[in-house]
């Protein structure tokens, strides 16, 4: 937990780490939390829109539009096979109330606050013995952020696609914020 009016720095995850930790939280039949990190990692949410998501909205479908909180932009965001097949697995297991209801709902019947994300994700570093610094609900932005990077075949097109996505002012605050510059 942070100190109040400090500011914090997150990392992002190796790429292959996040692929495992999804599959071994799965595995353990923490399937939220799972579902968390997937849609994070993929889809480049920011997590007050991960925690808004509804079953109805990414369940069995190829993509899904979103209004992002602090932007207000439209966004509409596509899923791969692969998540597809994670979000239904996810469902399946959760049985949640609903397909209305939202994906992240912890065992009092409430979503769970952003506070409260944070914490389970240190828990999570610690027991999965994650190779991360700072590890928090940002992360997984980071995460996307660094694999569209790493992904691209023209690094100044994605850097520029990033920049957009993320709402920065320039390619430089986009590179800092990748971790590619200090």
């Amino acid at each position: 937990m942070s100190l109040k009016y400090s500011s914090t720095t997150a990392d992002y995850l190796v790429w292959s780490d996040a692929m495992n930790l999804i599959r071994k939280l799965a595995k353990d039949g923490n399937y939220k939390i799972s579902l968390l990190i997937a849609l994070g990692c993929f889809t480049g949410l920011r997590i007050s829109d991960i925690l808004a998501l509804r079953w109805k909205q990414i369940l069995n479908t190829s993509e899904f539009t979103v209004i992002e909180k602090k932007t207000n932009k439209v966004r509409t965001i596509r899923i791969n096979a692969q998540l597809g097949q994670h979000i239904k697995e996810c469902y399946e297991q959760v049985k949640p109330i609903g397909i209305n209801s939202p994906i992240l709902v912890s065992q009092k019947g409430t979503v769970f606050t952003i506070q409260r994300i944070n914490v389970i994700l240190k828990e999570v570093k610690k027991k999965y013995k994650l190779k991360i610094k700072n590890f928090s609900c940002h992360s997984l932005r980071k995460t996307f952020g660094r694999k569209v990077f790493e992904s691209s075949e023209n690094a100044e097109l994605a850097l520029v696609k990033l920049m957009e996505l993320f709402n920065h002012s320039s390619v430089t605050i986009t590179k800092r914020y990748l971790g590619l510059r200090q």
